[in-house]
């Protein structure tokens, strides 16, 4: 799963962040800085314990970082929030690197873990604003049908909107097969077939005389056939997962039609 595009995700792991940072700044109340070292700058520890503490507090001080680093432990991969160190190869994740500001020639200083932490909470909002920008409408999922959304939801909120809208029409393909017993057909041929404005398998409800049903069933064959080549064929042979939010929504919207019309047709059940 993309975790970048999954809001509620993003939320979580920063709560995490920030519970990281508390547990960080309540660490570093029992420590002072030695950044005044002079020479002894780079080699000495960034923090040592204050006279008087006790063991016992200390351990859990620092037991609670840890666990709260661990929780935090995707938020730099996600962000790509790395540090570069002098003289060290890698490129430092501040918060799995929380711990070497109390040992010898740290890699980090007590500041660089807090300001990594706010940056990386900054990362994340925007982030999550993103996400949230490139979900469908509130209102657009409530009234889409659910086999259409049904067969998107996952592949959505991943951000492969091509492959949302693969899966959507295969699926309604799919159950429209099973329903008419043609399951040996191609799907435009099946359209055509189920939506045969002469000899439809499906027919919409009323008499045939009216001009609303007569322009229905008309529409149906003409629009169902179409839709199947526009939408599910351009979907599945696209060379790449090139489709924005907006225009993958527009061919979900216009797929969910589809299947609420395809509901209120009489034929085989």
């Amino acid at each position: 799963m993309d975790a970048s595009r999954n809001p509620e995700y993003l939320r979580k792991i920063a709560a995490a962040v920030s519970e990281f940072k508390d547990a960080f700044k309540a660490f570093m109340e029992l420590h002072a800085e030695t950044r005044d070292a002079g020479f002894g700058r780079g080699f000495l520890p960034a923090a040592v314990a204050r006279d008087g503490v006790p063991p016992e507090e200390l351990q859990a001080a620092t037991d609670r970082v840890a666990r709260a680093a661990g929780r935090a432990s995707a938020a730099t991969g996600l962000t790509r929030m790395y540090i570069g160190v002098a003289g060290f190869p890698e490129p430092v994740d501040p918060i799995a690197a929380w711990r070497t500001v109390t040992t010898p020639k740290p890699l980090l200083e007590p500041g660089d873990v807090l300001d990594s932490a706010e940056q990386i909470l900054g990362r994340l909002e925007a982030l999550t604003d993103k996400a949230e920008a490139e979900l469908p409408p509130t209102t657009g999922v409530e009234a889409m049908h659910p086999t259409i959304w049904g067969a998107a939801r996952k592949l959505w909120l991943d951000g492969h909107f091509r492959l949302a809208v693969q899966s959507a029409a295969e699926t309604l393909t799919s159950q429209l097969k099973t329903r008419t017993g043609l399951t040996n057909m191609d799907a435009t041929n099946v359209y055509e077939k189920v939506f045969n404005a002469k000899t439809p398998v499906l027919r919409w409800p009323g008499d045939p005389g009216d001009r609303t049903v007569s322009s229905m069933q008309n529409g149906l064959a003409k629009y169902a056939p179409g839709l199947n080549m526009t939408v599910r064929n351009t979907a599945t042979h696209m060379a790449s997962d090139e489709m924005t939010a907006q225009q993958a929504l527009e061919r979900l919207a216009a797929l969910s039609l589809l299947a609420h019309w395809i509901d209120e047709c009489e034929g085989p059940i």
